[in-house]
Order: C-alpha cells, then structure tokens, then sequence
C-alpha cells in the first residue's frame, strides 16, 4: 500500500503573511497593488506558493541592486 502526500496549491493571504513574517496588513496591502499576484476566489484570495516566491526574488534583487549603487 503507498500513501499519497497531496501538497497545498494555494495558500490564503494569511498563511502568506506567516511564511514572510509580515503582519496581515502588510501583506494584504502587497496583495491590493499586486506586488503578490493572487486570484479571487469567492471572498478570498488565493496566492500560489511559485508566487510567494517570485516576489521574495524581485525584492531580493532590489536590495541587490542598492547596495551595488
């Protein structure tokens, strides 16, 4: 018999806000300009990890690129 592990797809916008350390606010602001791209779902929103992490990328390439200057 073999288990099967069903990974999440989709995580709420304060599942988000845990995984980054910012408060709800904060990263329902991010969510509101579409600095992290998610999708309405019924009243939520739902944000896909590969999204989390594009905008974990962009801000680390940002910092990058002060200190550079």
């Amino acid at each position: 018999m073999t288990t099967t592990v069903i990974e999440r797809k989709w995580h709420t916008t304060a599942e988000v806000a845990q995984m980054l350390g910012y408060g709800l606010s904060k990263t329902k602001m991010l969510v509101l300009t579409g600095e992290i791209c998610s999708v309405k779902d019924g009243r939520n929103r739902r944000i896909l990890p590969r999204w989390v992490d594009e905008y974990i990328e962009r801000r680390a390439r940002e910092a990058e690129m002060e200190w550079s200057a």
